[in-house]
């Protein structure tokens, strides 16, 4: 069975963040793929602030990243980037981490003024792991409707650009197995 592994870097709870990944980790399901979600929220802060490459939480997803068959990134977007937490965990993972893994990066900021974010900031992280960077969506927040988490992608063009992106990744997956 293929894996994907899901990465969240939102700290918050709820969050726009988690609750679209969630979404698009039904989306994957359908299509055959099981997944291992992981919360940045789940590590511990200790692990994260001193760096414990070697702690078991880290050591576990480390090895679901090393067999997954894809990766989905998701983070709310902190001062014109993926916020800092992400990077602490991202920071923890070997050298060449996603290493010919198709990445699909997904982000989600308060207007369309941080939309290259995608492009500047999570891209090359993606990239420095050696992992294939998908085009990636961007979403502004008023464009989630929290309180329909089954559903929460309100507008239909971007709902179809979703589905599609999804596809993409899903075929790319399916070109290297």
């Amino acid at each position: 069975m293929s894996e994907i592994v899901i990465l969240s870097g939102s700290p918050a709870i709820p969050s726009r963040t988690d609750i679209l990944l969630k979404y698009i980790e039904t989306l994957v399901g359908k299509e055959g793929f099981t997944t291992d979600y992981y919360s940045i929220t789940e590590f511990s802060a200790t692990d994260l602030f001193q760096g414990r490459y070697d702690s078991e939480d880290i050591l576990m997803v480390s090895e679901k990243i090393k067999r997954a068959n894809g990766i989905i990134i998701g983070s709310p977007v902190y001062k014109a980037s993926y916020t800092g937490v992400l990077k602490a965990l991202i920071d923890l993972f070997p050298e060449g981490a996603f290493k010919d893994k198709p990445v699909l990066p997904i982000m989600i900021g308060g207007s369309n003024r941080h939309l290259l974010a995608i492009d500047y900031a999570l891209k090359p992280l993606i990239s420095i792991l050696k992992g294939e960077p998908m085009q990636g969506l961007y979403f502004v927040d008023k464009e989630v409707d929290k309180q329909n988490p089954l559903s929460p992608i309100r507008d239909g063009e971007l709902l179809n650009r979703t589905q599609s992106q999804v596809k993409e990744f899903i075929e790319a997956i399916q070109k290297r197995m």
